[in-house]
């Protein structure tokens, strides 16, 4: 595995995309109220503040880790335009990331709408990560 490759400000970028489509996705206006009520919480549950450090901190890694690997397997199957680097990340997430999250939602009881919204906006980052190392490799 060639690390030489990555583009880190092309990381950097994803990373601070993926924080904004996942305020955006998870915004009281958009798909939190539908979520947090598809995962089992009422009107008067908070979502929790404790080891809010460690959940932002896990985040990021999470993200990073991400961008990475999806910028290594853009650059790996030489996808060096947007389209290819979009189509990448696609199957990135319909190989590995939709049907893991799929069996975790049904074998934590959630409905296939909570796991729409979740593989939802991984799918956004995924095809927007690959696309950006596509075109800027």
């Amino acid at each position: 595995m060639n690390f030489s490759s990555i583009n880190w400000l092309a990381v950097l970028v994803c990373v601070i995309i993926s924080m904004v489509s996942g305020s955006l996705w998870y915004n009281p206006k958009t798909f939190f109220p539908i979520w947090w009520e598809g995962i089992g919480k009422g009107k008067n549950d908070k979502p929790g503040t404790a080891n809010m450090g460690m959940v932002w901190g896990l985040t990021l890694l999470s993200s990073v880790v991400q961008a990475i690997f999806v910028g290594v397997v853009v650059h790996s199957l030489g996808s060096h335009s947007l389209p290819a680097g979009a189509l990448t990340g696609f199957f990135l997430w319909l190989g590995f990331v939709a049907p893991t999250n799929l069996v975790n939602k049904l074998f934590a009881g959630h409905s296939l709408k909570v796991w729409a919204i979740e593989a939802g906006n991984h799918l956004v980052n995924f095809v927007i990560f690959g696309a950006i190392f596509g075109m800027w490799h």
